[in-house]
């Protein structure tokens, strides 16, 4: 009975463990009218924040999305559904109809990090991220990092650049055609 106990035991490792490597090894290809910007995801750091992103991007959330809100010198930002508007006026506040719990972790805000948007509130992310393009070390510990830029960078840089708004919302806009998840 013992050792049919451990077989068991043996077999569930191994289940868990291939669905947790299934999930592992996979990064998001953003494509934009300026070329492509994979990330990598940090399931170790993030779990939620991974997992809620990819789910999204798998259902074709982000698809046909914008770069709504981009800072010269600080980071771009997407995610937000209502950026498929001609009406800018709501840029910015859309989500998937619910929100994440926080998971702050220890790795600092670098040039190319991947980070969760959010309100005021540290457990209202929804949707909505940022690929940052300078140290921004003030956000650490305060908004959840769950990634980084490993290709295309260059694309973030043409992205920061665009003339924007009054509400840094970039006048032509910078539409996400696509967000997949690939096997790395």
């Amino acid at each position: 009975m013992n050792f049919f106990v451990k077989g068991i035991a043996a077999c569930l490792m191994v289940v868990l463990m291939t669905g947790v490597n299934a999930q592992a090894g996979e990064n998001a290809v953003i494509e934009t009218k300026f070329g492509s910007i994979e990330l990598e995801f940090f399931e170790g750091k993030a779990p939620g924040h991974v997992k809620n992103f990819k789910d999204l991007a798998k259902k074709g959330f982000y698809d046909g999305t914008t770069f709504h809100r981009v800072i010269k010198g600080f980071m771009i930002q997407g995610g937000d559904p209502n950026s498929k508007n001609v009406d800018r006026s709501m840029h910015g506040m859309g989500g998937p109809n619910y929100t994440i719990k926080a998971e702050f972790n220890d790795t600092p805000h670098d040039r190319g990090i991947l980070s969760m948007a959010r309100s005021s509130d540290p457990n209202s992310a929804g949707s909505q991220f940022f690929i940052v393009v300078k140290d921004s070390h003030f956000l650490d510990n305060k908004y959840t990092v769950f990634g980084k830029v490993v290709k295309g960078m260059d694309v973030v840089d043409k992205i920061v650049f665009e003339e924007t708004d009054s509400v840094d919302n970039p006048l032509e806009k910078v539409v996400m055609k696509s967000v997949k998840i690939v096997k790395r």
